[in-house]
């Protein structure tokens, strides 16, 4: 199977360019000529999926708490840098839609929510991308998440996230019917490379913010990676 994914992703919507995680950072990465995305979903205390990475308010936002824990009243009220909110999950989507983005989904769900995160966020993308699944890619850390991403919403690509990879990654993809290896770019061996390249399964790679990191992880097979430094990267993503 041709990858059918793009070669660069901004990662948390506008990298280090943007408040990170909002519409602001998303609308940045179009206009620097990205074709994908990537941003986190969390629930907050009322079940809504909602656009933030760390469990706690504090480092992103002006409020502070657990995010789990902290009403949509609350949350839609805070300052998520530069003036910009929280994102609700279907803004984001639309937004993505509207301007022709792939959107890399990561369910970022808070400890002990697993299961529930996962469930309201796949049927919500098999819902927002309903006629376009190939907007849309699934990514988690958590396997039980894309367990649930894979039984609810299967017409999405979904992708395995690690920091190192295990041993039995083939298994655990080939489990989770998934399309794609995502793992950090300093603990990526070349024996787990050259395995994806035998089985066709694209490795991703974060978060790489150098040129000369990239230009060694093309050289080694890697397909895409995500990036803080869309400045840096934005003639290769736009070509």
């Amino acid at each position: 199977m041709q990858n059918p994914l793009p070669r660069w992703f901004a990662h948390r919507g506008g990298g280090a360019l943007a408040p990170e995680n909002t519409l602001a950072g998303i609308r940045l990465a179009a206009r620097m000529g990205y074709r994908a995305v990537e941003f986190d979903v969390m629930l907050s205390g009322d079940g809504t999926p909602v656009l933030i990475h760390d469990e706690t308010l504090e480092r992103t936002t002006s409020g502070h708490g657990e995010v789990c824990a902290t009403s949509d009243k609350i949350l839609f009220s805070l300052d998520a840098g530069g003036g910009e909110p929280i994102p609700h999950f279907a803004e984001a989507a639309a937004l993505c839609r509207e301007l022709g983005l792939l959107a890399n989904v990561e369910i970022k769900p808070a400890t002990g929510h697993e299961i529930a995160t996962a469930k309201v966020v796949s049927r919500l993308a098999a819902e927002l991308w309903r006629d376009a699944p190939g907007l849309v890619l699934i990514s988690s850390f958590s396997l039980a998440a894309l367990e649930v991403a894979r039984d609810l919403a299967p017409a999405l690509w979904r992708g395995a996230l690690f920091e190192a990879v295990p041993d039995d990654w083939p298994e655990i993809l080939a489990s989770l019917q998934a399309l794609s290896l995502h793992c950090d770019a300093a603990q990526l061996g070349d024996a787990t490379l050259r395995e994806a390249q035998g089985l066709g399964i694209p490795v991703l790679c974060y978060t790489v913010n150098r040129p000369e990191q990239a230009s060694q992880l093309l050289a080694r097979g890697v397909s895409g990676m995500f990036t803080d430094r869309l400045d840096l990267f934005a003639g290769e993503a736009a070509a």
